[in-house]
């Protein structure tokens, strides 16, 4: 979800407001995602590397934080979504944390859609994770080394309850990942925009989403044998 700063930059305004103003963005793309039978939703919302930041503007992003996982509590319950998190949490701020597992405690029943917020998300740190996990499995004869495949990591990833990413969407014109789940995307569509953030609209999503229903996803394999 980027370009928050670069909106508030163009309307003579604190970066600040272009985050509030992404929160809009937020809502109406998770109903609009919920509205159309999506299953899985998963937005980068803070980064490992986020924390490199002016510590007044990580401040203020974790106090919004807080203030949107208040205020969209009902929009999350009305729309029978559960919220998860993925990412070093620990690292957040105690208001913050608590906050955050408060509302995934009160949507874990909800099942319409899963909302997955990466916050204090960096992909070489969920991989670095991974391998300390597995070593020390394989260092305790719980596996060996012979057994480990691509389910054996899967299962040691912050994301092993959630299926690879089919579409990834950016905004804001930079076509990078940005250490965004790197094992995850192997086979993803990239789909990248103009449009900042805080102007990415219903709209805007579904022309992404026709976008990727025109391509042709083989996976390694040819056209011919897919038809």
């Amino acid at each position: 979800m980027d370009g928050n700063g670069r909106w508030a930059k163009q309307q003579g305004l604190l970066r600040v407001i272009g985050h509030e103003n992404g929160t809009k963005s937020v809502r109406e793309v998770v109903e609009a995602s919920a509205e159309i039978g999506i299953k899985h939703l998963t937005l980068y919302a803070f980064s490992t590397e986020n924390w490199n930041r002016p510590k007044i503007e990580v401040q203020t992003l974790m106090k919004l934080l807080v203030k949107s996982l208040k205020k969209e509590i009902k929009t999350l319950q009305d729309n029978d979504i559960k919220l998860n998190a993925i990412g070093c949490l620990d690292d957040l701020p105690k208001k913050a944390k608590e906050e955050l597992q408060e509302v995934i405690e009160k949507t874990k029943n909800n099942n319409r859609m899963i909302l997955t917020l990466a916050l204090s998300y960096g992909s070489r740190d969920e991989l670095i994770n991974m391998v300390k996990k597995i070593s020390d499995k394989v260092k305790n004869n719980i596996i060996s080394t012979e057994s480990i495949d691509e389910s054996i990591i899967n299962k040691h990833l912050y994301t092993q309850n959630l299926p690879d990413v089919d579409l990834l969407i950016r905004t804001s014109g930079e076509q990078r990942i940005s250490n965004f789940l790197l094992w995850q995307i192997a086979y993803a569509e990239l789909y990248f925009t103009h449009i900042l953030w805080p102007d990415f609209k219903k709209s805007d999503l579904y022309t992404a989403l026709i976008d990727y229903q025109n391509r042709e996803r083989r996976f390694g394999k040819t056209s011919e044998q897919l038809s």
